[in-house]
């Protein structure tokens, strides 16, 4: 028969729920979901893909779940998941699709505050946006979609600072000279 020495030293070793923001986690996953999902379509550009990826990306950390310490920092753990699994699915993929010049819709007709007009003009961005180079567009959708700092960036990216700037302003510059993104504009 065991009994209990000390009852105070065994209740602060027990984790309490109620101090962390996310008790369980299904309850991330319902709180959060939107915005990593919007993540992974920045990522992917296909609304299939991104939802796989997302899948993906919650699988690893449902796997680390108990090894994650601060579960403030739950965000930054996906986000950082969703670009490792998006850069393998990179360089394992099969190269069974080509770019061609043409694309298979015409061109939309510039013009005023017509939903239509800006639902191309964002079309026409995200087009422009998935033709810079993956590391450029990583930070271009943190950065600018996600709304992250410079700092948050670096930091989710394993970056310095400086990277992130100089990056983001060359990926800036490609876009102000994008051809496409000029024709939607005018």
């Amino acid at each position: 028969m065991t009994t209990l020495v000390c009852t105070s030293a065994s209740k602060a070793a027990a984790p309490t729920a109620q101090t962390l923001p996310y008790p369980s986690f299904s309850s991330y996953v319902r709180a959060r979901q939107p915005v990593l999902l919007r993540t992974a379509r920045s990522l992917t550009g296909n609304p299939s893909d991104a939802e796989d990826l997302l899948q993906t990306a919650l699988a690893k950390t449902y796997v680390a779940w108990e090894r994650i310490e601060d579960h403030r920092a739950l965000d930054g753990y996906v986000r950082r998941a969703l670009l490792n699994t998006r850069t393998s699915q990179w360089r394992k993929r099969k190269v069974d699709e080509f770019a061609c010049d043409e694309l298979p819709e015409p061109d939309p007709v510039p013009g005023g505050d017509d939903p239509a007009e800006q639902q191309a003009l964002r079309d026409a961005m995200w087009r422009a946006i998935m033709r810079l180079p993956a590391r450029q567009r990583a930070m271009v959708v943190l950065r600018y979609y996600e709304d992250l700092s410079e700092a948050q960036t670096a930091e989710v990216l394993g970056v310095s600072v400086g990277t992130v700037k100089s990056a983001v302003s060359r990926a800036l510059g490609k876009l102000r000279e994008d051809a496409e993104l000029g024709l939607v504009r005018s």
